[in-house]
């Protein structure tokens, strides 16, 4: 558990629909049938609630936003930020990826040539991770506080990943019912992660608001936003919450899409190749529709993270029973769909740990059921910034793609590790190879 949660689940979470399991007196239900989950998180979603070892894990750095909330509080918080999410705002942020993306194209070509070829940092081999969260982080600076240079890259995914290093911990001894004061490994640096995320966010709103002008990014959205049932703004805290939760699980889990596929592409060179034709016939300069034509590219951005999903595990406590066909799970029992087994069902999915990106072809998609393919969740809670995440991976793998190939520096596929994140186990070590001279 304390190494990666999957590795704790029973094997029977590939092969049956439902698999009870009984740990330190708790039971615990896995749903891993598609109608089953339909009835857990769409039907019977009032019946549930967020479990509490997750609420431990993440609660201190992300207090009750739109992630963590439960009930009314949650529904106002969801209202009042979903208007931000409209495709068509999301489209008008695609010139601001795709100046993050070109950013990151130059940095490369610019330490490539700046070192020569015998400097082994920029022509030897380097995490890719990173090197994604960085430019998913220049993406979300630009899209949701435009204009404020002050938040750093490097500072804040040291203290995430500060953060999220100490959660196992953090779940497992709530797991054992030890009370949140019970000290363990990381969590001296855990709370200063906590403290210098939550300064730099609320020192961000500040500066935004000092400028007189709320700005037509994410923050300036948020801070004009308005719930439209009730009238009311979000809270300074709330804003805190919400904001620190769009920057830290929004960059990081685009970024680790993206290096999943970059890795799985290197394996996989005739998909590559097919990416690549499809790029370039967008032409020199696109426009923001022509994404549209990426269709083959996105059907490999959603077969990867069927494989590798970001977010591989959905986690709720029953408030009240529940009925899943036959099986009643009655009140206060955990109830988990284990996104990570349920793409590689062996019901589901034909030769589940096969890399084949025509599974996501439109027809097949169409006869698919919704509810065998989660990595965005469903239901009430889906995740808000779907859009704006698969919209960001294709703006930036078509901007870096026809640039560079990418060459593991291992031939086995890294483990994986639930970090409450998918994260590759000791990162992603790539060679970055310019595609020409330049």
């Amino acid at each position: 558990m304390l190494r990666s949660l999957i590795e704790a689940w029973p094997d029977e979470v590939y092969t049956r629909p439902l698999v009870t399991t009984r740990f330190l007196g708790q039971r615990t239900t896995y749903v891993c049938a598609p109608g089953h989950i339909r009835s857990l998180i769409v039907d019977q979603a009032g019946a549930l609630e967020r479990e509490p070892f997750m609420l431990r894990a993440l609660a201190p750095a992300l207090g009750s936003g739109i992630l963590t909330a439960d009930g009314p509080h949650w529904r106002g918080q969801r209202r009042t930020a979903a208007p931000m999410f409209r495709p068509d705002r999301v489209r008008a942020f695609i010139p601001a990826m795709a100046e993050a993306a070109h950013a990151t194209r130059l940095r490369w070509l610019g330490q490539m040539s700046a070192h020569g070829s015998a400097d082994a940092r920029f022509d030897g081999e380097r995490d890719i991770l990173p090197e994604m969260m960085r430019t998913t982080f220049d993406v979300i600076v630009a899209t949701m506080v435009s204009g404020d240079s002050q938040l750093k890259v490097e500072p804040f995914g040291r203290a995430i990943d500060a953060y999220l290093g100490q959660t196992p911990w953090k779940i497992a001894l709530s797991m054992l019912r030890a009370p949140a004061w019970m000290p363990h490994p990381g969590a001296r640096a855990g709370a200063r992660a906590v403290r210098y995320l939550r300064s730099e966010v609320a020192r961000t709103v500040e500066r935004r608001r000092s400028r007189g002008e709320p700005g037509a990014d994410l923050l300036g959205l948020l801070l004009q936003a308005k719930d439209p049932e009730t009238g009311e703004r979000l809270s300074d805290e709330s804003l805190i919450d919400n904001l620190l939760t769009f920057v830290a699980a929004g960059h990081e889990t685009t970024a680790l899409a993206l290096t999943w596929t970059l890795r799985v592409l290197a394996d996989h060179p005739a998909v590559e190749a097919r990416i690549l034709d499809e790029i370039a016939g967008l032409g020199a300069d696109p426009a923001p529709e022509a994404l549209d034509r990426l269709a083959f590219t996105r059907q490999v951005v959603l077969e990867v993270m069927r494989l590798y999903p970001p977010a591989p595990l959905i986690v709720r406590r029953t408030a009240e029973e529940v009925r899943l066909g036959d099986t009643v799970i009655p009140a206060g029992e955990s109830v988990h769909v284990p996104v990570y087994a349920l793409h590689r069902h062996q019901s589901l999915w034909d030769r589940p740990d096969v890399f084949d990106p025509d599974r996501f072809a439109p027809e097949l998609t169409a006869s698919r059921d919704r509810y065998a393919y989660l990595p965005f969740g469903a239901g009430p809670r889906v995740c808000i910034g779907m859009g704006l995440a698969l919209t960001e991976c294709l703006v930036i793998l078509a901007t870096l793609l026809p640039a560079f190939r990418f060459v593991p520096a291992k031939a086995e596929m890294p483990a994986t590790q639930f970090r409450v994140t998918l994260r590759p186990k000791g990162g992603m070590k790539m060679k970055v190879v310019p595609r020409h001279a330049h």
